[in-house]
C-alpha cells in the first residue's frame, strides 16, 4: 500500500508542477456540461520541441492531439468533473483534447467511438474500460496502430493486456472493501447495494468488495438494480425494498445517481438517519447530505485527477518520451468525504474540480 500512496503523491506533484509552469493557463471555474459528444479544447500553437541548441520548453503549446473516450453518460454529473480535468489540462499545457462518450451505457457505441478516435491517428488515447471483452478489438487496433494509451477510471485489471502506459483511477474492489468495512464499523449489518449499471465491471466490483467486507464482519449485503436514467423508478424500487425488509439498516449507493433516489426514499419513509446511507463519488447533493448528517460518508476517487493527469502524461510522452506507472496503476482513491471535511470539499465541488 505504501508504494501505491507514493505513486498517488508523485502523480499529484507532477500535475501541480505542470500547472505552476504552464504558459497562458488561466483558471476557469465555470461549470462544464456533462459529456455527450465531442468537445475540442485547444491552447497554444507553438512547438513543444526545439532545434539543435534550442531550449525545449515542454509547457508551451504544441501540435499534440489526444483523443479521450469514456463511457460516461450526459445524465451523470461525475463525468463533468472528469471532463473539466481534461479541459483544464489541455488548456494549461497547450494541447488539443477531443472528448467523446456514448449517450447511454452502450459498449457497441463506445467501441465505434474508439474506432473513430484511432482513425484520427492521435498522439495519445485516454479511454475508460468498463467492459473489456466488448472493447477488446477496438483497443487492440489502437495498440497495433502504435498509439500510446492510458486507461482511466475503469480498466485496472486489463490495462497491461491492452498495452497501456498505465492506468489512472482507483482499485474498485479495494474501494468497495473500504466502504463495506466503514459501514460495518458504524453498525450496518443488513445492507443493500444500489447498482445503477449492472454489467459495468467497476460498479460490480464495488458491490462485491463491500459484500466481502460486510460479510467478514458478520453482516450481509444484497444488490438492488435500478435504472440510471429513471430517478423516480429508482426511488420506488429502493422504497419497496426497504418496506419489504425492515431489518435493512444500511444502503450503499455506487454514485450520486443512486444516492439521490436512496436519500429521497429514506426521507419519504421517515427513516433518514435511522438507516445508514453511504455512496461512492460526490456531487453537491451528496456533500450537503453528509454535512447535514443525513449521509454517513462518500468514497471519493478524485475524478478531476483522472481527467487531468493522463493529458499531462501523454503530452510529456509525446514531447519528452516520458512514461509513468512502472508497471503499476496510479491510484487516485479511495478517499473519504465525511462530516469533518464536507464543507471544504463543497467549495471545491462548486468550482467543478471535486
Amino acid at each position: 500500500m505504501r508504494s501505491h500512496r507514493l505513486r498517488v503523491v508523485g502523480a499529484i506533484l507532477t500535475a501541480g508542477a505542470l500547472v505552476l509552469t504552464a504558459c497562458g493557463g488561466d483558471d476557469d471555474d465555470g461549470e462544464d456540461s456533462a459529456p455527450t459528444g465531442v468537445d475540442d479544447t485547444t491552447s497554444g500553437s507553438g512547438s513543444g520541441t526545439g532545434g539543435t541548441g534550442d531550449t525545449v520548453d515542454l509547457t508551451q503549446g504544441s501540435d499534440v492531439t489526444i483523443e479521450v473516450v469514456t463511457h460516461g453518460q450526459a445524465s451523470d454529473p461525475f463525468w463533468s468533473v472528469f471532463k473539466k480535468g481534461v479541459d483544464d489540462a489541455a488548456k494549461e499545457l497547450g494541447v488539443t483534447a477531443n472528448y467523446s462518450a456514448p449517450d447511454t451505457f452502450d459498449m457497441v457505441a463506445m467501441a465505434q467511438l474508439i474506432d473513430a478516435a484511432v482513425a484520427k491517428e492521435p498522439d495519445g488515447l485516454v479511454v475508460s474500460v468498463p467492459d473489456y471483452p466488448a472493447l477488446q478489438d477496438s483497443l487492440a487496433a489502437a495498440a497495433d496502430a502504435g498509439i500510446p494509451i492510458i486507461t482511466v477510471n475503469s480498466g485496472s485489471d486489463n490495462y497491461e493486456e491492452i498495452g497501456a502506459i498505465t492506468h489512472i483511477g482507483q482499485d474498485e474492489t479495494v474501494a468497495g472493501q473500504g466502504a463495506g468495512a466503514r459501514m460495518a464499523e458504524e453498525g450496518a449489518t443488513n445492507v443493500i447495494c444500489i447498482n445503477q449499471e449492472v454489467g459495468n465491471a467497476g460498479l460490480d466490483a464495488r458491490c462485491n468488495g463491500a459484500k466481502e467486507a460486510i460479510e467478514e464482519a458478520g453482516g450481509s449485503l444484497e444488490v438492488v438494480q435500478v435504472d440510471l436514467n429513471d430517478a423516480a423508478g429508482a426511488q420506488s424500487t429502493i422504497e419497496s425494498t426497504l418496506q419489504a425488509d425492515t431489518e435493512i439498516n444500511g444502503v450503499l449507493a455506487l454514485g450520486p445517481t443512486g444516492a439521490g433516489p436512496a436519500l429521497a426514499a429514506l426521507n419519504n419513509l421517515g427513516r433518514t438517519g435511522e438507516v445508514q446511507l453511504a455512496t461512492f463519488d460526490i456531487n453537491a447533493e451528496v456533500i450537503d447530505a453528509i454535512a447535514a448528517g443525513d449521509m454517513s460518508f462518500a468514497v471519493d476517487q478524485q475524478q478531476y485527477l483522472q481527467g487531468y493527469l493522463p493529458i499531462s502524461f501523454l503530452k510529456l510522452n509525446s514531447t519528452n518520451l516520458n512514461t509513468v506507472g512502472g508497471g503499476q496503476p496510479i491510484l487516485t482513491g479511495p478517499g473519504f468525504v465525511t462530516a469533518d471535511n464536507a464543507e471544504q470539499i463543497k467549495e471545491l465541488a462548486e468550482a467543478g474540480t471535486r
